[in-house]
């Protein structure tokens, strides 16, 4: 379970920085506008929302680490699952090539994670 564990943290820190990495090259090469979210003035809501999706990688991260059993296993094939699908629906918002290879490879971490949780020894 130990292994399982660790390796589905791996993943999660994984999926969390390719979040990061398509975020922080959208602010390098111009792709966004600052104060505006999906072509709208952004508010604090939806810099909360924004916050709140985040920040889920992070505690599955965390939850990873310090639960077990069959918990943590429906944790993260529900996540990952919730996560690859709010991917799918968005792949049609990103124009960059840089942002469609981070998605695609968003998308296969989630399969990685989903394919742990389903093998993995959870006892």
């Amino acid at each position: 379970m130990e292994r399982t564990k660790i390796i589905l943290s791996g993943l999660w820190v994984a999926l969390m920085f390719t979040y990061l990495l398509g975020d922080v090259l959208r602010v390098y090469s111009g792709d966004v506008k600052p104060g505006e979210l999906f072509g709208q003035s952004a508010n604090q809501l939806m810099y909360l929302g924004i916050a709140i999706f985040m920040f889920i990688p992070i505690l599955m991260i965390i939850l990873n680490l310090l639960l077990g059993g069959n918990l943590l296993r429906w944790l993260n094939l529900v996540v990952t699952l919730l996560l690859f699908l709010i991917n799918i629906i968005g792949v049609p918002s990103y124009k960059s090539w840089y942002d469609a290879f981070l998605i695609i490879l968003s998308l296969g971490i989630n399969a990685l994670i989903f394919w742990q949780a389903y093998v993995g020894g959870f006892a």
